[in-house]
């Protein structure tokens, strides 16, 4: 996609400086526009003397125009051949110079901005809850928020070992100084199971397989657990509150929280590994 904008740069800014150095350029430009309104008049004119006039007006058209564009070519070579590196040269430098992280596809590694967070990390073995009932999952509330709740998976051992670690962490941070009891709700993600939540509606997720960091185990959903029950829904001011807090412990370990995109999903992070996601 950079190289795509690169190459409309070069090609927007080379007319440009043809138009605005050499009187035939501006002039070659004007007869092209006259010759193009004229040729939509006799088109209009012509509408019902068949398709094969009109094809055929086209093509001159086109041939002629090409053919003005390689005689102004050839007649200015060395102007071309000097202007030509002066505007590639600079794009290129840029392209092959400027840091991956300016890339919007870019996938940079999620950097601890905490010693004592890596600390954590690296001397702290946590241990996934316990499995909750399958019925945890299937009440009327917990239906009316998450309908194909069901078929995900919430097995922990399927999880990249770098983002389960900071998902457990975030639980007990949560747990201990927050006062709120956390839930894995989804974890791995097939890519099957991620086509059919695609095409149940864009309200549901706008990712196919292969496009979500659950196929790789670097993305969990999650909620809260109250008096035994699963509360999932933001409108209850309790469960909201808890999602800015966890929002606020995923990203101090390095998780991008799903509660700060334009499609908000609150009990959504993921972990960002570099070169893991091929878009």
């Amino acid at each position: 996609m950079l190289i795509f904008i690169a190459l409309l740069y070069v090609c927007g800014a080379s007319g440009l400086i043809w138009l605005a150095l050499f009187p035939t350029g501006r002039a070659l430009a004007a007869r092209s526009i006259g010759g193009l309104r004229a040729l939509a008049q006799r088109t209009g004119a012509k509408r019902h003397a068949g398709g094969r006039a009109l094809h055929a007006a086209r093509d001159a058209a086109a041939l002629a125009v090409r053919e003005r564009v390689v005689c102004t070519v050839r007649r200015h070579r060395v102007l071309v051949a000097i202007g030509a590196p002066v505007i590639l040269i600079p794009s290129l430098l840029a392209l092959a110079l400027s840091n991956p992280a300016m890339l919007p596809v870019y996938e940079g590694s999620a950097a601890m901005p905490d010693e004592q967070v890596a600390a954590l990390l690296a001397g702290e073995q946590l241990v996934p809850p316990v499995s909750l009932p399958p019925d945890t999952f299937t009440t009327a509330e917990v239906e009316l928020v998450r309908p194909m709740l069901v078929g995900a998976s919430r097995n922990w051992g399927l999880l990249h070992p770098d983002f389960s670690a900071r998902l457990l962490l975030a639980f007990k941070i949560m747990r201990e100084q927050h006062g709120y009891e956390m839930a894995l709700l989804e974890g791995y993600r097939s890519p099957a199971r991620q086509d059919a939540l695609a095409a149940s509606g864009s309200n549901v997720t706008n990712a196919r397989a292969f496009q979500s960091w659950h196929q790789y185990g670097l993305a969990g959903d999650c909620a809260f657990l109250r008096d035994g029950k699963l509360v999932i829904s933001e409108r209850d001011p309790w469960a909201m509150r808890g999602y800015q807090l966890y929002g606020q412990v995923a990203e101090s370990l390095g998780l991008t929280w799903g509660g700060r995109w334009k499609m908000m999903d609150f009990g959504h992070t993921e972990l960002r590994l570099r070169g893991v996601m091929q878009r």
